[in-house]
């Protein structure tokens, strides 16, 4: 494999040396009474959805948007274990089959029913993802499938969260030291403490419900809302681990799904383990970005090598610690837009333009790409607290700052590029004030579930690909399509020919190769501008 191979060998061994499942931050003991009650919630949830469908009219906000996608909402309980209590509602879109073959313009294909996507994060929204439709390579699916996106609980128009003021949200320009001083520790660790509070302040107990156990029953209910005896769905990144819980909880209402990036579903991962496994995947990552680099010295001037890239990075960090560009990006803000070339190497090119164009005194571009957005600030604020909802939700966090220290410090010495990043997301879950859930052990036996999908790329750091060997193994019957020697954060609908073969025709005829398949990886970016 190019680059370094720290995920796989050294970071492997370092992360086996690091904490397990947590044994303080003890979960919320639900017991069987209550999984009965949520059962019965859901099936009354799902009974009543059905017989009340979605009236889609108008997107209000998507009056100037091409094609024909039409809004609803469905109500799914707040708490499952009172399906007559309080009632929120999710935002809902669709866009119609087409029924159209893409190629034979005159010929009509059936329609399959709907095909619903979860886009991930914790925290995105998918109400867009129907007009997904109208690009070149979705036609076929869009002619046989109504597309359905929606907004997860929490999430957007889906009686939103908020655990602080959205304009409080972007704070730049700032720091990020990839071995930080205790002093640093300290205040990032009182923040955390802060944020976590305010979450509790600000959302009361409705904050409890947030998790992913909900997420699949509120799936569930969608289902039964679009009228769809079986579902057929489409999960990426995390939407791959919910989805797995519900087809853990739901395997006969299953029809087809498939699995896109998936995340380690273990429950002994869930979720502090795989943030680790995260950060040292994201080296691994960080260097194949780097060798690339390299090998564009010619058009980015930045070393030809990557220990030489990694030193101009370093200097800009260092020029930005002292004079922030514009006013705006500091070491922060470089680490932030160089991790999303992290998760798909479209970005490479740009990144590294503007990495070359600042070393030589024009900010412009570094500027643009790092810089806050402050008109999605709102947006980008609820995505954080739903993401932060669901992780401490959802299992067991170590409480003890000690346990965080140690790991990450540990780790950092040989994956520094996004370790410490990585605690500061997730630090709030250390003070969490909600119960925490079990996580689900998922799995299926043969025959429980019918064929279903899991598509990853093998250096996806975002989603480490023994993730998607743990699902395949959890997951009877499943079929794993790799995308050798590529590290993009999904794949489904990419430029990849080979691996949308077979997501098309596992949706459109339920075909699947053997329980492996391989792809050869996609074609490097090309440069982009002369120095």
């Amino acid at each position: 494999m190019r680059a370094a191979a720290l995920y796989s060998a050294a970071g492997a061994l370092l992360l086996a040396g690091l904490t397990a499942v947590p044994a303080d931050g003890a979960p919320d003991a639900a017991g069987p009474r209550r999984a009965v009650a949520e059962r019965y919630g859901t099936a009354v949830a799902a009974a009543r959805a059905a017989a009340a469908g979605i009236s889609f009219g108008r997107c209000p906000d998507a009056e100037d948007l091409p094609g024909s996608m039409v809004c609803g909402t469905v109500e799914v309980p707040l708490d499952y274990t009172r399906p007559y209590g309080e009632q929120i509602e999710l935002a809902v879109s669709r866009v119609e089959a087409t029924r159209r073959d893409p190629h034979h313009s005159e010929r009509k294909v059936p329609r399959q029913g709907a095909l619903v996507f979860n886009p991930g994060g914790p925290g995105g929204s998918g109400r867009y993802f129907p007009l997904i439709g109208l690009m070149p390579g979705w036609k076929r699916i869009a002619g046989a499938y109504d597309l359905v996106g929606y907004d997860p609980r929490g999430v957007g128009r889906s009686a939103p969260l908020s655990c602080q003021d959205p304009g409080h949200f972007f704070k730049g320009p700032s720091m990020a030291p990839a071995h930080p001083s205790e002093t640093y520790k300290r205040e990032r660790v009182a923040r955390a403490k802060a944020y976590a509070r305010g979450c509790a302040e600000r959302n009361g107990a409705a904050l409890r419900h947030h998790h992913s156990l909900n997420n699949a029953r509120d799936l569930d209910v969608l289902r039964a809302a679009l009228g769809e005896d079986r579902l057929t769905f489409m999960g990426a990144s995390y939407g791959t681990y919910f989805g797995a819980v519900y087809a853990t909880l739901f395997p006969s209402h299953v029809r087809r799904m498939v699995f896109d990036a998936p995340v380690d579903p273990d429950p002994g991962r869930v979720w502090y383990r795989n943030n680790l496994a995260q950060s040292a995947a994201f080296e691994g990552r960080w260097a194949d970005f780097r060798e690339w680099i390299a090998r564009h010295h010619d058009t980015y001037g930045l070393g030809r090598t990557s220990a030489a890239v990694l030193r101009s990075y370093e200097r800009a960090r260092a020029r930005l610690a002292e004079e922030p560009a514009g006013g705006k990006v500091g070491p922060g803000q470089l680490q932030g837009a160089f991790l999303q070339a992290g998760y798909y190497d479209d970005y490479w090119p740009h990144r590294a333009r503007a990495l070359s164009d600042y070393l030589r005194g024009d900010p412009r571009q570094l500027i643009a790409q790092a810089g806050p957005v402050t008109r999605v600030a709102a947006e980008a604020e609820n995505a954080s607290a739903v993401y932060t909802a669901v992780e401490c939700n959802d299992a067991p966090w170590p409480t003890d700052w000690r346990v965080w220290d140690r790991d990450a410090t540990r780790l950092s010495r040989v994956a520094p590029f996004e370790t410490w990043d990585n605690v500061w997301t997730n630090l709030p879950c250390a003070f969490w004030s909600a119960p925490r859930q079990r996580p689900l052990d998922v799995r299926t036996g043969p025959g429980e579930l019918p064929p279903t999908l899991i598509l990853a790329a093998e250096r996806d750091a975002a989603a480490p690909y023994e993730g998607a060997l743990e699902l395949h193994r959890r997951l009877a019957g499943s079929v794993l399509v790799t995308e050798r020697d590529a590290g993009t954060h999904g794949i489904a609908g990419g430029p990849n020919g080979c691996v949308n073969g077979y997501f098309e025709t596992y949706l459109l005829e339920g075909r699947l190769p053997g329980r492996h398949a391989a792809c050869a990886g996609r074609p490097e970016p090309e440069p982009s501008g002369g120095k």
